[in-house]
């Protein structure tokens, strides 16, 4: 069991979409662990072809500039989330806008992982291409 000061799975979901939302790269990469992961979406997708997932801060970083950073803002709504040991799921919807006034939405699940020592180890998403929709930006 971690110490009582590290953040929970929670806290470090929240501050990673804080700092996504904030365009706060630095502080984002700050967040992962040296050998984290993300997959978003989880298995191929158009940012990652053959479904690996991102390892490693170097990959992280080059997912934040090509997917995150690409985007005019990225915004979070979370309806739910269930905080289970060293994980947690938050169930929302992610608006993307994009430079020139078009935006979209997507709902979707998006788990985070720590450490034992407060670093995101893990951070997956589920959700489908097809339930992308457009929304006024």
């Amino acid at each position: 069991m971690s110490a009582p000061d590290v953040a929970t799975a929670r806290e470090l979901s929240q501050q990673s979409m804080a700092a996504v939302a904030s365009g706060d790269r630095a502080a984002w990469l700050a967040l992962f662990a040296d050998d984290a992961i993300v997959e978003d979406p989880i298995g191929p997708s158009a940012f990652d072809p053959e479904g690996n997932g991102h390892r490693g801060r170097e990959a992280i970083a080059a997912f934040y500039d090509n997917v995150i950073g690409a985007n005019e803002s990225i915004t979070f709504d979370i309806r739910q989330s269930f905080l289970c040991g060293d994980e947690v799921a938050n169930v929302g919807v992610i608006r993307i806008s994009f430079g020139g006034g078009s935006a979209v939405e997507v709902d979707g699940v998006y788990t985070y992982r720590r450490t034992a020592d407060g670093k995101l180890a893990a951070i997956r998403a589920y959700w489908e291409a097809d339930g992308i929709r457009p929304v006024e930006a």
